[in-house]
């Protein structure tokens, strides 16, 4: 609400929507069936304690205390840690570890959580081990609640026919052989869709074109090119 704030939104409705609101939906599925999840955001049910101790537990404050407090101030540095500190799968206590395949035997099959607060609720219980299981709705969906808990707006962004460029070229490369057989060369992949947030601040380190809504994604990606 204060306009010198790197997070100021001007817009009361925005406001409402993106840092006040506890209940949101998330669409899921593919292009030609779209489904929409509700999801309980809940970033005003006693959860600040978690997410101060999330960005204490970070391997960004491990590894130099002074200079990760000093930063708290910056919602590009937070952004930063939170998209790191959501996902659990390069070993620094993460909230979630992700999971796409295989058995979700006695874990939680990811598609049968509805809301943030259980889940930050027993990773806290649970001394801060990675809840299992989560994909990228479930990373979103929580990010989104530990943002708006910290005060920076933040929504989430749904994209079906996700182009997926393993090799940082900027197309997805497919072979076939002479008589057209499809050659399984390239690791390049379009995902069904694919769930990311948003969140609104300004940056000085760009100039002002730049201000607005800037995109973290908190779901643990395959690598490219290390």
């Amino acid at each position: 609400w204060f306009s010198g704030d790197d997070v100021y939104m001007s817009n009361e409705n925005e406001r409402q929507e993106y840092v006040l609101n506890e209940n949101g939906i998330i669409f899921v599925g593919n292009a030609r069936y779209i489904e929409a999840r509700g999801w309980y955001y809940g970033q005003f049910q006693d959860l600040l304690n978690i997410c101060l101790t999330m960005l204490d537990l970070s391997l960004y404050y491990r590894q130099d205390p002074a200079m990760d407090v000093s930063r708290r101030g910056d919602p590009k540095y937070v952004g930063r840690v939170i998209s790191s500190m959501i996902n659990g799968n390069d070993n620094d206590n993460g909230v979630l570890l992700g999971k796409w395949q295989g058995s979700f035997h006695s874990h939680e099959n990811p598609s049968r959580w509805d809301g943030s607060v259980v889940i930050l609720k027993k990773w806290r219980q649970d001394n801060y081990r990675p809840v299992q299981y989560g994909q990228c709705w479930v990373f979103a969906g929580v990010m989104c609640t530990v943002l708006r808990c910290l005060g920076i707006p933040t929504r989430l962004v749904s994209n079906f026919n996700s182009a997926h460029d393993v090799d940082r070229n900027l197309s997805i490369d497919k072979y076939y052989d002479s008589s057209g057989r499809s050659l399984n060369i390239s690791k390049d992949s379009t995902w069904d869709y694919h769930v990311w947030n948003e969140s609104w601040f300004v940056r000085p380190d760009l100039g002002r074109a730049y201000n607005g809504w800037q995109v973290l994604d908190a779901t643990p990606q395959e690598q490219s090119r290390g």
